[in-house]
């Protein structure tokens, strides 16, 4: 049985009270918002959680449309308040354990990402950047900035003491997956220009192209 506690408004305050205290996560957001395309129409945040990362997008490209989904009652309720009074901005209740209600979302010409996808497993994780290659435009891009899986054990203990944890606060809702893995996933899925262009230790960003003009 697969465990996700982000069910829980107490993990989902946890993860908020610690969020900026993360090393290098500023970094990956703004490798992440050097590649956004010029000039997006729609974007698609997936995981939005309160909304940080679609708020960060929203920024660096005024006028954009934007849709952030969740699970998280917490969270949710977050980023409703956040865009409150936004008439661009959707905040949809959606678990990504489920297919992606494309027709209900439409089309997007950027899909980005930021520590969520991580907590569904494999299979759905390649699952979901298929669902996500449907939904962008041609030339759309997909960027994922993930916590990802180290090479071994002992990397993956040296990067939980790099954040002040131990394995016993490990997060049991991580299903982890390497970065080699996924970016054969996108490949494979048709996505083009696929690359790593930021990691330090089990962070990383991960992000491609659906091809077209």
């Amino acid at each position: 049985m697969t465990v996700n506690l982000w069910t829980e408004p107490a993990w989902a305050k946890r993860y908020l009270g610690e969020r900026d205290d993360i090393p290098h996560r500023r970094e990956g957001l703004a490798v992440l918002l050097e590649l956004l395309p010029e000039m997006p129409r729609r974007v698609l945040d997936l995981g939005t959680g309160d909304g940080l990362a679609l708020a960060l997008v929203r920024d660096a490209r005024p006028g954009v449309e934007g849709v952030g989904v969740d699970f998280s009652v917490e969270m949710l309720g977050r980023a409703r308040e956040r865009f409150a009074g936004a008439p661009d901005i959707e905040i949809v209740e959606h678990d990504l354990d489920q297919p992606l209600p494309l027709e209900r979302l439409g089309r997007f010409d950027l899909v980005v990402s930021s520590f969520a996808i991580h907590h569904v497993v494999d299979a759905r994780k390649r699952a979901l950047y298929s669902e996500v290659f449907d939904a962008l435009e041609p030339g759309g891009m997909f960027a994922n900035l993930e916590h990802v899986a180290s090479a071994t054990e002992r990397l993956h203990r040296e990067f939980l003491a790099a954040i002040g944890k131990d394995l016993s606060q490990d997060d049991p809702s991580n299903k982890l997956a390497p970065v080699e893995a996924q970016l054969s996933w996108m490949r494979e899925i048709g996505f083009v220009d696929v690359d790593c262009f930021w990691k330090w230790r089990e962070l990383a960003l991960l992000a491609g192209v659906r091809p077209g003009s």
